[in-house]
């Protein structure tokens, strides 16, 4: 039997703004988190970010399993602080094309396709 203490290493931290990263990377925990709701698997998350180790994703996917409750909260903050800037953004960048003008062209684009088969 060996007889070393047993530590765990907390592999999320917290950068200058606030936000959870998994550790030895610039990927946010919360990437990670819908990731893994979505279904991937370790292995495809590892790929879709490759700063990331296979431990690192079992490590992080772990830490958000036991603390799953603050961790959604965190996400729905930073998803809800996401949503009011895009918001504050797009009501001083107005966009220059309208939705409409941009359905308009994509049904043109469809037309057009549709006459060349």
């Amino acid at each position: 039997m060996i007889h070393a203490p047993i530590t765990e290493v907390i592999p999320i931290y917290n950068d200058d703004d606030g936000r959870m990263r998994v550790s030895g990377t610039r990927v946010l925990l919360d990437l990670v988190v819908h990731a893994f709701h979505r279904g991937e698997t370790p292995e495809h998350i590892m790929q879709m970010y490759p700063t990331l180790t296979l431990e690192s994703v079992y490590l992080a996917l772990g830490y958000y399993l036991r603390h799953r409750d603050e961790v959604d909260s965190y996400i729905a903050r930073m998803d809800e602080e996401g949503e009011r800037l895009r918001r504050e953004y797009e009501a001083t960048h107005p966009p220059h094309v309208s939705k409409a003008e941009l359905q308009a062209r994509l049904e043109a684009k469809r037309l057009a396709q549709a006459d060349e088969t």
